[in-house]
């Protein structure tokens, strides 16, 4: 978590429009900013525009107009791996682990630019920071639980000791038992000294451990703040998030 007083901007978007399809706009306008240290949260309805923006940012989705800088360097439409090599780490939604290969071919398969040397001490870390994993550590991926597949995920994605990480709905489609445990995992890692951005449907707990939060509609930033201050504000609730998950 920040600790509020820090303003060093790590990565930030002002004015994005991308999308998809050819003349079909997500976002309309979007701007973002993520502090040092911080653990941001995106929420808003079906169709707004939240995966959209963190995929736009980590170089997935075209940006037709607008500017992504990440440390003050401009990084706009820069390729996907070449983001990583810059310390930024992404875990989609889907498709976010090799079921036919172990926890710890998962994990290599994050450090293909690691030196060799490297490898097995960063996958220790990663045990270290997960012992479900490291209790699983030569089980195939595809015999994990949901909340367990979303841990080797993020783990993938910190195998390069990123300095931003971006997650896309990391609690979809688990129980609200393994939800706890996913948020749980997200603040431990916040707590490391990496700064995240988490898109989330489930508005409510994801504002609950966030430091600022986000609430886009149609394309466009509608509401931010504090996660305290969206929790209680009048209009989030009534807009949002009484139709979000909680």
């Amino acid at each position: 978590m920040s600790n509020g007083s820090n303003r060093e901007v790590v990565l930030s978007s002002k004015d994005l429009v991308a999308g998809y399809l050819p003349g079909v706009d997500i976002l309309t306008g979007c701007n973002f900013e993520l502090l040092k240290g911080e653990l941001v949260g995106i929420i808003g309805p079906n169709g707004a525009g939240k995966s959209t923006l963190v995929k736009s940012m980590f170089g997935l989705v075209e940006v037709r107009s607008g500017v992504v800088e990440l440390m003050g360097e401009e990084i706009t439409n820069l390729p996907a791996h070449q983001l990583v090599e810059k310390g930024v780490g992404f875990v989609p939604q889907t498709e976010n682990v090799f079921p036919s290969l172990t926890v710890s071919e998962n994990l290599e398969m994050g450090a293909y630019q690691l030196p060799k040397n490297q490898v097995e001490e960063r996958i220790q870390e990663i045990a270290d920071l997960f012992p479900r994993l490291g209790e699983r550590i030569r089980q195939r991926a595809g015999l994990l639980s949901g909340g367990e597949r979303q841990m080797l995920a993020m783990g993938r994605a910190l195998m390069m000791q990123p300095t931003v990480l971006l997650l896309d709905e990391p609690s979809a489609g688990l129980s609200p038992a393994l939800q706890v445990e996913v948020f749980e995992n997200v603040t431990s890692i916040n707590e490391t000294g990496v700064s995240i951005v988490m898109v989330e449907q489930n508005a409510t707990r994801c504002l609950k451990i966030s430091d600022r939060g986000y609430v886009l509609d149609q394309g466009k930033n509608a509401y931010d703040g504090t996660g305290e201050n969206l929790l209680n504000d009048e209009n989030v609730i009534k807009l949002y998030l009484g139709t979000l998950a909680q």
